[in-house]
């Protein structure tokens, strides 16, 4: 029986081929879509819980009390490590602290001083990290051991793959390795590669206990500066069931830490939350925090937009099946009247459509593997680490099969089925069944071109904010600024390597200072101002640089003047709203105020106030800042130039002289720069990532909905060619005949805009409110999606259209 309905479904299918192209097709797209964005949201989700205490472990966050809306902040102070370890000695192998280095050379001696090898490692690769931290976290160690690796100073763990890389297949246990030039590390360690879901992928794990030596954060005393990088985790007991959870527990009990060890005024306003490990990478309202993160409002929107794609495809499927109705309605009769139950006419649909699904399905599959490296550098998904051939993805694809099956088949399966057969042989399916039909298939297409015209407008407003983010004013001068870094910042070897790059034609102006105006990496710090005996409950972020910093980055200077040259804090430069913060309305009136800052005893005065700056995204409000000197923080050399506009000839010639310069002047280690608006441009990798999806998906779903819109206008021309014959014969024009075809179809796209407008407005809303600095929605914006959809579903309709106008009237009326 199975065996002679797929005979006869085949047989249907060949006899519609091309209706039956058109739903393969759009099928195919619908679940090869499904199944990379399952594949997406798959990878997204599963982030950290390869920990097997997952849902134990918490990140400590320092937040703002008497600011509800401001973001929590992941640096936290470096001596409360050591308070909690007193303070809660149940949890003092429950906890650790992991330093994130942002850049660095790492150097593997030779036995020559020429056969050294240097490697640029980027952020997010080396931190430093206690023995604990491979407690709370789950490695499979190759070599060494997690109790004690990372005991001493000066030792080192290191990855498969970066063990391979320093050392090629020599044992690396007992090497030694070089970082920045400045303190060497054993290897004592080597562990499996961290997956590509982990949320701290660190490849190198440097003793905690050379972090002070090596002076990658703050004095061991000082409760009032933290570092972004400066993480705490801490695992806790288990919750149990009627009780308070651990992590509610905790919170309460840090109210009470702050107290006791921060200072009276800091405590107004600070506040410990603990965030759980599973949630780190849907965090994406976290401050001075450079790990790649998405909103959880993504992936729910990756779901539905998936979804809707596939009831687009499936929405096709119903349509031609009920524009086919009336053609196939005395094979019905013929059946019935030859004993067919409507059961077995059921499953005589039903079977080809699976038919067509399962071709689609297979089709599918081989469109999703050869699309899936775009998508994962869409997505941002590291290489190899989807696959589609795993037994998961494959069952959701057969269940996907399975449900397109149904939503697809079995409203025309149970149509078709329904036929009286008297009705049917006398041919008077088209006067009984034609207006419901034409209703339905009308809603339907409507329902195609909402989803098609939601995804539209996102990909507009997506396009405006991202221009908007291209083209706003920061507050500086973001063009033909070079950035590198600075490895050393000797005050001998920063002269020398100013002198040498100052007499190069192209450099406008060059400066030293800790990073750039905009940057992931953030030194906050508390202050009191004037004769103040206590904080204002408020800290502010610290840019130190040199005295071209300025006019470097063209910052525009408001009041006031400069600071002097110096290598320590001396004289102090704000920012306007540091200025509206002291309660100053004119910066003339702040120039000559004192304050101390970074913990500093000596009071400095306020020479200068700068128009305010972005220092971070534009998602982001502008924090009180402050910029003076103190060299022992430069890290950054930034060069502007003259030549960016002058073709690649003229910055290549450039920068080969400025790398000889640079590594003349640190032979010890690997040139890199980068241009900052190339930079910046990093800040807004999750909204670009939007931004290519719903351009991508809106194509899609057009592209599906317009293949359903030229199959139901190639029918109704085939269906109406009589029709259109007597009204050419009776004068009517080739425009006439367009329009009979085309101004319904018109129709319907306008009322799918008016229906997919305030949907849009609302999610397009939801999703700007979290940026500080944003575009407004106009009504153009939805002016040009229907305009689009209008034209698109023009360009569709009039081939057939068209080609119906021009045919022959006598060809179509020979029969009558």
């Amino acid at each position: 029986m199975i065996k002679s309905y797929l005979t006869t479904a085949i047989r249907a299918l060949k006899r519609n081929w091309s209706y039956s192209t058109i739903n393969v097709l759009g099928l195919t797209l619908g679940l090869a879509c499904c199944l990379l964005l399952f594949v997406a949201v798959r990878y997204e989700l599963s982030f950290d819980k390869h920990n097997a205490n997952a849902d134990r472990i918490f990140r400590m966050l320092g937040a703002n009390k008497t600011e509800p809306d401001g973001k929590p902040n992941t640096g936290i102070t470096f001596p409360a490590l050591a308070a909690l370890r007193n303070d809660f000695p149940e949890l003092k192998h429950q906890l650790t602290l992991v330093t994130r280095i942002k850049a660095a050379v790492v150097a593997v001696p030779g036995k020559a001083t020429t056969e050294t090898k240097r490697f640029q490692e980027t952020d997010g690769v080396i931190a430093f990290a206690e023995p604990e931290y491979f407690t709370l976290f789950d490695y499979t160690w190759r070599k060494g051991s997690p109790q004690t690796a990372l005991i001493n100073p000066n030792t080192v763990v290191l990855s498969e793959r970066i063990a391979h890389k320093y050392f090629g297949d020599a044992n690396p246990m007992g090497k030694t390795i070089r970082m920045e030039n400045r303190m060497d590390f054993v290897v004592t360690g080597v562990i499996q590669d961290p997956l590509p879901t982990s949320s701290m992928p660190f490849d190198v794990f440097l003793s905690h206990a050379s972090v002070l030596a090596y002076g990658s954060t703050s004095p061991p005393d000082d409760w009032k500066s933290s570092y972004g990088g400066a993480q705490i985790y801490m695992m806790l007991p288990p919750a149990q069931a009627g009780t308070e959870t651990p992590a509610a527990r905790m919170e309460r009990q840090l109210v009470g830490f702050v107290n006791k060890y921060h200072d009276p005024e800091d405590a107004k306003t600070l506040a410990y939350v603990l965030q759980p490990l599973t949630k780190i990478h849907f965090a994406t309202n976290i401050s001075n925090y450079a790990q790649r993160s998405i909103s959880i409002e993504m992936i729910w929107a990756m779901v539905l937009i998936g979804l809707f794609i596939l009831g687009t495809a499936c929405i096709n499927f119903i349509n031609l099946a009920t524009a086919q109705a009336i053609r196939r309605s005395r094979e019905v009769g013929v059946r019935k009247v030859l004993g067919s139950t409507r059961e077995q006419l059921v499953r005589q649909f039903l079977g080809e459509t699976s038919v067509l699904t399962g071709v689609a399905v297979v089709l599918a599959l081989l469109v999703a593997q050869a699309s899936l490296p775009y998508v994962g550098e869409l997505l941002n998904i590291k290489p190899g680490s989807v696959t589609l051939f795993s037994p998961a993805v494959l069952g959701f694809l057969l269940a996907l099969g399975v449900l397109t099956t149904v939503l697809a088949g079995f409203y025309p399966a149970m149509v078709l089925s329904g036929y009286q057969p008297i009705l049917a042989l006398k041919g008077k399916i088209r006067e009984t069944g034609t207006g419901r039909y034409l209703t339905l298939r009308r809603g339907l297409i409507v329902g195609q071109f909402a989803i098609s015209q939601l995804l539209i407008i996102g990909t507009i407003i997506a396009y405006n904010q991202m221009s908007y983010f291209r083209s706003a004013d920061l507050g500086y001068d973001k063009d033909a600024v070079l950035t590198m870094p600075l490895p050393d910042n000797d005050a001998g070897k920063i002269a020398n390597l100013r002198a040498k790059l100052t007499g190069l034609p192209g450099i406008q102006s060059i400066s030293f200072g800790m990073t750039s105006p905009s940057s992931t990496s953030n030194w906050t710090t508390g202050f009191r101002f004037g004769n103040d005996d206590k904080d204002p409950g408020f800290g502010i972020l610290m840019r130190p640089g040199d005295t071209a910093y300025v006019r470097t980055y063209g910052l525009k200077l408001l009041a006031g003047r400069m600071y002097q040259p110096a290598d320590s804090i001396r004289e102090l430069v704000i920012n306007e709203t540091f200025m509206k913060r002291l309660g100053f309305q004119k910066p003339e009136q702040v120039i000559g105020k004192l304050m101390t800052v970074a913990g500093e005893n000596v009071k400095k005065p306020i020479v200068g106030v700068v128009k305010d700056f972005n220092m971070f995204s534009l998602r982001d409000r502008v924090e009180p800042s402050v910029l003076t000197t103190q060299l022992g923080n430069y890290r950054t050399i930034a060069l502007k130039l003259s030549t960016r506009q002058g073709g690649t000839a003229a910055i290549s010639q450039l920068m080969k002289q400025v790398e000889t310069a640079w590594t003349a002047t640190f032979p010890e280690f690997v040139f890199s720069y980068e241009f900052l608006d190339e930079t910046l441009a990093n800040f807004y990798k999750s909204e670009e990532q939007v931004y290519s999806l719903f351009q991508l998906l809106a194509g899609i779903a057009l592209f599906i909905g317009c293949l359903g819109l030229y199959g139901v206008v190639a029918f109704m021309a085939e269906t109406r060619t009589k029709e259109v014959g007597v009204r050419k014969v009776l004068g009517a024009s080739t425009a006439h005949i367009f329009g009979l075809f085309s101004l319904d179809f018109v129709r319907l796209v306008l009322i799918a805009l008016v229906i997919s407008s305030p949907v849009a407005w609302y999610v397009m809303d939801k999703w700007l409110q979290k940026f500080t600095y944003k575009i407004d929605i106009e009504w153009w914006m939805f002016a040009l999606a229907g305009l689009l959809a209008v034209g698109i579903a023009l360009l569709t309709v009039s081939f057939q259209s068209i080609k119906a106008a021009l045919m022959n009237p006598v060809k179509s009326l020979r029969s009558e």
